[in-house]
């Protein structure tokens, strides 16, 4: 393992992939467990405080340089007996003034649904631990991504609900990893294996919860 490089991002899917994928990494990283802001990405690399951050758009400018990295996709799980539970998808507007049960701290998220889906409850929990006594003994439904099937201890194997694509525009997000130009040629093996390491689009029959490590 060579080399080392600080990783921050605006949203929990890629600290989560980072986690679960860090033993396998040539290099050495250290994930940032606070979620940064659009307005520190600057200073923060210019400073040197991260190498490389990872966020929902590209920045060009004479220091910085973006790369794609990958999309992050939102479904959610539904109680079996629910009618929207017989459907291939859906979209934020059949899940109208539904009750979720959320994790509060899913960054850029939050807003999403709040935003987009009509007339909905969002039952938020700090605990990873509460929220998952509440979707064991209740029909409550509750979001998940492509990206949070990479980690096994979001797996619930005793939950019956069904994983559903939501087709919005709006429940699809674009990550980059924005880094200063003159450590392109160090962090590209890192950036190469983060790409690599990035999951595909599924329906796994497993349900697995949102949430930030």
């Amino acid at each position: 393992m060579t080399g080392h490089s600080a990783i921050a991002s605006i949203a929990p899917g890629p600290l989560i992939l980072l986690h679960t994928k860090n033993a396998s990494f040539s290099t050495q990283i250290s994930i940032d467990e606070q979620f940064i802001t659009p307005e520190q990405i600057t200073t923060s690399l210019l400073n040197n405080e991260n190498s490389i951050i990872i966020i929902d758009q590209e920045i060009q400018t004479d220091q910085i340089e973006s790369r794609y990295l990958g999309t992050e996709n939102l479904y959610v799980n539904l109680d079996k007996f629910m009618y929207l539970a017989n459907s291939q998808q859906v979209s934020f507007k059949d899940l109208a003034g539904l009750s979720f049960v959320v994790l509060n701290d899913i960054g850029p998220w939050k807003e999403i649904i709040q935003k987009h889906i009509p007339n909905a409850k969002f039952l938020y929990q700090e605990e990873w631990a509460a929220l998952t006594e509440i979707t064991k003994y209740s029909s409550f439904p509750y979001f998940s991504t492509n990206i949070t099937t990479v980690n096994p201890r979001q797996r619930t194997s005793d939950d019956n609900r069904v994983r559903l694509p939501i087709t919005d525009e709006a429940a699809t997000m674009t990550f980059y990893a924005n880094y200063l130009k003159k450590q392109k040629s160090s962090l590209t093996p890192l950036l190469n294996e983060i790409s690599q390491n990035w999951p595909n689009l599924s329906y796994p029959k497993c349900q697995f919860k949102l949430e930030r490590k």
